[in-house]
């Protein structure tokens, strides 16, 4: 309201009185010769900083760079006392014991503390001869026991099998050229072996580990849009490959001085959206994991059968997802378990959008008596190094699963092997999910682990 504005004026312009009449402890000190660092201010006085302008609040870490739990702590204080957050929620908001390092200048800004979500382990599976644990960062009740149910029906039947299709991760310049005639002159120069090869000698100086693969460009009017692949070693590759594509546009700007780049990213990449480019061509590692759940299984396990399972997959799966004109979402709950292993493993979870497309195939095999099982996902973007990886909880999970850091000896290998366990959690999260929507059972199992009473 108006008053209310007004009130926070005369606020201000108070202390910007007292800031000039009064001097404070610092200003005694300074004007006493002592050589003042921010480091060296009380906590009252770094407010008082920061209440006046002359210090930035995102700029406390650096500052304060041997005590980063104070720079939280005094971040804190200020938010209550000047932009009015509710002291007793930003209390219940954890910030102590935790290694600010790992987060300063890498994972956030601002930071006021972190906020703990559980953490539960699924299987272990056996997924292509190894038993592998399915470590899922969730709030959602009965999530991760569905999910072991899952593992346990997989393993029991012989374990599961996996295999990495495509892996490459995109990024998609937009570029306008003067007219769309000239527009085709660049995508039929980039068709010519002896140029994409000058391109990709461009994008591959930029890194150890990338590795450009295709550039594919579509036409649009007299704007051209780039759509770079590339392999990133155990990196999920975003900036890795961003870095290479600007180098490539570069050599582009040599031959064709009138291309003016619009964005590295014209959104045909496609990043954090979903989309057909990605469904149809892949992004980040594609892959294929199947099992065959024997009969017994299916009833002992399971507590369902064989034909209501694959009669409700059709119809759930296919026909519904159809009707609802889905992109990519040919299956029951594929975002559930693979955000949660994202979270768990220091991936970006906002990459759930598109790691998330998934169709789930069921078919009755041996005659009727057995299941066959598989998912099939084109577009798992995670990495192993780089992001949220190297946190010390998310890398003790990554190296639960054996992926943790770079693969030395075959660079790529354990971002690889995480796509297939990512895989292998959703394909165990699918058919535990439709055999108790099959049997009847889904709203008993989350009323009785899903709900809490309010004490």
């Amino acid at each position: 309201s108006a008053v209310e504005q007004q009130q926070q004026q005369q606020q201000q312009e108070a202390r910007q009185r007292a800031d000039h009449c009064v001097p404070d402890s610092a200003q005694i000190r300074a004007a006493a010769g002592h050589e003042l660092t921010m480091a060296s201010l009380s906590d009252e006085e770094l407010l008082n900083e920061l209440s006046a302008g002359r210090l930035a609040p995102h700029k406390l870490e650096s500052e304060l760079k041997n005590d980063l739990e104070r720079a939280v702590r005094v971040r804190r204080a200020f938010y209550v006392r000047e932009l009015g957050l509710p002291q007793e929620a930003v209390e219940r908001l954890p910030y102590q014991h935790y290694d600010y390092a790992n987060v300063a200048g890498a994972c956030c800004e601002n930071v006021l503390g972190y906020v703990p979500i559980p953490v539960g382990m699924a299987g272990p599976v056996l997924l292509d001869g190894e038993m592998v644990p399915v470590p899922m960062a969730t709030t959602e009740g009965c999530l991760v026991a569905s999910t072991h149910r899952g593992c346990k029906a997989i393993t029991e039947s012989g374990g599961a099998t996996s295999v990495v299709l495509a892996d490459g991760m995109t990024r998609a310049p937009v570029v306008r050229m003067p007219s769309a005639a000239r527009a085709a002159q660049l995508k039929l120069w980039l068709d010519v072996p002896e140029n994409a090869e000058r391109v990709a000698a461009a994008f591959n100086s930029t890194s150890r580990f990338a590795r450009l693969s295709s550039v594919n460009a579509t036409v649009a009017s007299r704007a051209v849009y780039l759509r770079f692949t590339a392999v990133t070693g155990d990196a999920m590759g975003m900036n890795m490959i961003s870095k290479g594509v600007e180098k490539a546009l570069s050599v582009l700007q040599e031959e064709f001085e009138d291309m003016q780049v619009l964005a590295l990213s014209g959104n045909m990449c496609s990043d954090k959206k979903p989309s057909s480019v990605n469904w149809v061509q892949g992004r980040g590692k594609s892959v294929v994991c199947e099992a065959i759940i024997s009969g017994e299984v299916v009833e002992k396990v399971l507590k369902s059968n064989v034909k209501d399972i694959v009669e409700l997959n059709h119809w759930k799966n296919m026909v519904g997802s159809a009707l609802a004109g889905s992109i990519g979402g040919f299956n029951a709950h594929a975002s559930n378990n693979v955000t949660a292993i994202f979270l768990a493993c220091g991936q970006d979870p906002a990459q759930n959008v598109e790691s998330s497309n998934c169709m789930t195939n069921v078919e009755a095999v041996n005659d009727g008596k057995d299941l066959y099982l598989s998912v099939t996902m084109p577009s798992i973007e995670v990495g192993t190094v780089g992001g949220g990886t190297h946190l010390p909880g998310q890398s003790a999970m990554l190296e639960a699963i054996g992926v943790k850091g770079a693969n030395l000896e075959n660079p790529g290998e354990n971002a690889r092997k995480l796509a297939r366990v990512v895989a292998v959690g959703t394909m165990a999260g699918e058919l535990s999910l439709l055999s108790a929507l099959a049997a009847g059972h889904l709203v008993k199992s989350h009323m009785q682990h899903n709900r809490k009473s309010n004490k």
